[in-house]
């Protein structure tokens, strides 16, 4: 299995290999690999440091063409030359480009038309007032709560940054949330990481639309078309990593007076089958591990934090003033 390698790793290899250069020759060199030019007095300072402040928004592909343009110039950098092979080897995520991000309906079932097939363009044409969409390119980086919050600021005419305007869109998508477990795991997310993670803290976006049919359980009888058409929560990391999270309760593994069906059990897990194969990442968690009363709240409260830890700590993430 291959080693995970960060971006922040893979800068810092790149800053490592242009390091070796003399001081007086980096704005030069920095300059010709289309990087932004700064001062020889910059470079004296610390070299490391002047190329990182070149680098630190540069995404994943820019860095590793970068990466393939020093190991030209450079073809002792056996770091370097490690990081690019892993990165273009590693087939991590999930492939394609989001294009519809739909969520947090808080009232009844949006009703979608495909208006242009060629395109898979949708639009909305009742009950579009229920629900978020949120309509901007997902960033090398993932989709950050403060990219959700600037959006939402915008959409609604609102400051930015604005603790209120913060509040407002948290409150707004904890109400999409219909039982108390994955209210108590939404709360948990952000009590215990938001301030931690600051600049760095990944969205995690509930009620998400993954498939979609025009007609009801009701209008189909009780029979379900299309399993899971909607994730109970998304979360977009670096490199297209999507993390999907489902809180179970029975209506997840039972039917008619919470009977067993273990017809509706097996339609669950064939999902959870069919897109770890495209590259989603599943976690479950049942609603009896989050109970939200007196005796139970901090266990769960607990779970929580240690869950998170151990995915960031997998994914690496960090706040930025580790990085």
């Amino acid at each position: 299995m291959l080693p995970l390698v960060t971006i922040v790793e893979l800068r810092e290899a790149i800053a490592e290999a242009l390091a070796e250069e003399k001081s007086y020759n980096l704005p030069a060199i920095c300059t010709a690999l289309e990087l932004e030019p700064g001062t020889v007095e910059e470079a004296h300072s610390s070299k490391r440091s002047y190329v990182r402040n070149r680098i630190i928004t540069k995404n994943l592909s820019d860095l590793v063409d970068l990466g393939e343009k020093l190991l030209e110039r450079y073809p002792n950098a056996e770091d370097l030359s490690n990081m690019v092979c892993l990165f273009k080897a590693q087939a991590r995520g999930v492939s394609g480009n989001i294009k519809n991000l739909i969520f947090a309906a808080d009232g009844p079932k949006p009703e979608l038309v495909l208006t242009d097939a060629l395109n898979n363009t949708i639009e909305i044409v009742e009950n579009a007032e229920y629900c978020l969409v949120y309509n901007l390119p997902i960033l090398q980086s993932g989709l950050l709560w403060q990219n959700l919050v600037e959006w939402w600021a915008n959409s609604n005419n609102l400051a930015f940054p604005d603790r209120k305007t913060e509040e407002s869109l948290f409150l707004r998508l904890r109400n999409s949330l219909a039982s108390p477990p994955e209210k108590l795991f939404f709360n948990s997310y952000f009590k215990d990481y938001h301030k931690a993670l600051g600049e760095c803290f990944p969205a995690l976006v509930p009620q998400v639309y993954l498939h979609f049919d025009p007609k009801s359980l009701k209008d189909l009888g009780g029979q379900q078309r299309l399993p899971r058409q909607r994730m109970d929560f998304l979360m977009l990391l670096p490199n297209n990593e999507r993390i999907v999270i489902e809180i179970d309760g029975k209506q997840h593994y039972s039917e008619n007076n919470n009977v067993p069906s273990p017809k509706k059990y097996s339609e669950m897990v064939a999902e959870d089958r069919r897109l770890r194969l495209l590259g989603y990442e599943i976690y479950r968690f049942g609603g009896y591990e989050l109970k939200d009363d007196e005796h139970n709240k901090a266990q769960g409260e607990n779970l929580v934090r240690n869950f998170f830890c151990q995915l960031f700590d997998k994914h690496r993430i960090v706040p930025a003033s580790e990085t």
